[in-house]
């Protein structure tokens, strides 16, 4: 009805616009006389040639148009959806989910949108590229959602201590802060967002704690571990792939002090989000929670009855 009514203001007659549109023009006169009877009164004047709005007709073609507008936005955002369309989403995001969480979920969410692309930023301070619309989502840990930002999702994720199967705390199922300060620590730099949680825990040992390597490199504090250099304190995510292989063990910490990490995706909530961000952002979300849900302590299975 909306496309007939639209036609006939253009055309200026009934019988242009059914000509134009390959409809009766019985059935565009019916549609409108209808149209006028709801409203309860004429949308056009009746002139000898012609079809001239009224003022209500000038205020509903307004809206009509408006509407039409509105019908062709919301197709071509859902042909962008359905992967009929090319998208672009725009990711800031830290080291630790770049490597280990993003591959898949890129993998994953191009299968269903085959022409999309997805543009992963790492940047050191991810809430900035949010607050100047720089990128469409921002995904890390323990990020802050002032006024203006609101977080999507937030996952809680376990801290706990990292070794080689081998390491003399491998078979424990949860190990105390003490238990580990007598072996040689790989520790976060202070720009990481475990450190601060690790520095207030270790206050009490003082100068017994030993460390061999700080760095803010994920992969290499999993490297030192593999290469017998010390323990390493991370999540349960960072190390996903190497427990699957065996290749370390990952063993939650006693302490209550030892609150988990959050991993969150934060947007701008005053910005119109782009359309194909939000099932990126639900498959991030999909497959983190898929993660850690087939996560356990990685206790070797000769230790278990003994815990």
């Amino acid at each position: 009805m909306l496309i007939y009514l639209d036609e006939v203001v253009r055309c200026g007659s009934i019988r242009a616009a059914s000509r134009k549109l390959n409809v009766a023009s019985s059935a565009i006169n019916r549609q409108i006389l209808a149209l006028e009877e709801d409203l309860g009164t004429p949308i056009f004047e009746r002139l000898p040639r012609r079809l001239r709005l009224t003022a209500v007709g000038e205020l509903l073609i307004d809206h009509v148009r408006a509407t039409l507008r509105a019908q062709q936005q919301l197709n071509v955002r859902i042909a962008d959806l359905t992967g009929l369309r090319w998208g672009q989403v725009t990711v800031a995001t830290v080291g630790t989910v770049a490597a280990e969480i993003l591959p898949t979920v890129i993998q994953s969410f191009r299968r269903d949108y085959p022409k999309s692309t997805i543009d992963v930023r790492m940047v050191g301070d991810v809430l900035t590229h949010i607050l100047s619309n720089e990128v469409d989502v921002g995904i890390g840990f323990d990020l802050a959602a002032p006024p203006g930002v609101r977080t999507v999702f937030d996952i809680p994720v376990r801290l706990g201590v990292v070794m080689a199967p081998d390491h003399a705390l491998a078979g424990r199922a949860h190990i105390s802060l003490a238990a580990c300060v007598g072996f040689p620590l790989i520790l976060p730099s202070q720009a990481m967002s475990m450190r601060p949680i690790l520095d207030r825990a270790f206050e009490n040992f003082g100068e017994s704690v030993q460390a061999t390597v700080i760095t803010n490199s994920v992969e290499l504090m999993k490297q030192s571990v593999m290469r017998d250099q010390g323990i390493a304190f991370l999540t349960e995510m960072n190390v996903h792939e190497e427990r699957t292989r065996g290749e370390l063990v990952f063993v939650p910490l006693t302490e209550s002090q030892f609150e988990p990490l959050h991993l969150r995706a934060i947007v701008k909530s005053n910005h119109q989000m782009n359309l194909m961000a939000e099932p990126f952002i639900r498959a991030c979300e999909m497959h983190s929670n898929a993660l850690l849900s087939n996560l356990t302590p990685s206790v070797p299975e000769v230790d278990l009855h003994q815990v």
